[in-house]
């Protein structure tokens, strides 16, 4: 799994427990090994010309992702076991930190663990999760927040403070 992170959001983050709990979510989500993701840290102003540009939505927001192979977990038609010639590339997750903090400010919990949240929820999106329909919601969240459960649970059984295997 090739996941690399680019923090241009002039904030420091924990990106190596970002990394790892990427890896946690594909591997869980059973993403082929070969395949590349992208986590990209910006700040306010550029998430607010890429909200805008993108989705036509005024202001900042706190996590865009941007698909570009059509790589799906085995319950949703993908296939773990044949991962083709060539490793797929994923795509992007793009992260405000200045949002983030914001939001685990207000829901009383750390701006990493809120951009942990904002990074699995990134990557269901590029799995092609989604969360308009009541149905579609209910699957997405609940998959979030039993992945969510399951690495907290791996990062404080092995005392890696974030980074279950090191």
């Amino acid at each position: 799994m090739s996941i690399d992170i680019a923090n241009e959001a002039g904030i420091d983050v924990d990106e190596v427990g970002l990394v790892a709990v990427a890896r946690f979510t594909l591997d869980q989500m059973r993403i082929h090994p070969l395949a590349e993701l992208s986590v990209l840290l910006v700040d306010e102003r550029t998430m607010t010309e890429l909200h805008e540009r993108w989705m036509g939505e005024p202001g900042p927001t706190d996590v865009l992702a941007f698909p570009m192979d059509e790589l799906r977990p085995p319950h949703l038609g993908g296939n773990r076991d044949d991962p083709g010639p060539e490793p797929g590339l994923l795509g992007d997750v793009v992260l405000c930190p200045q949002v983030a903090a914001e939001q685990a400010e207000k829901a009383g919990h750390s701006t990493q663990n809120e951009l942990e949240l904002l990074c699995v929820h990134g990557i269901l999106h590029l799995l092609g999760y989604d969360h308009a329909e009541p149905e579609e919601h209910a699957v997405m969240f609940g998959t979030q927040d039993q992945l969510l459960q399951m690495w907290r649970e791996a990062r404080d059984t092995d005392g890696t403070k974030g980074r279950p295997g090191l």
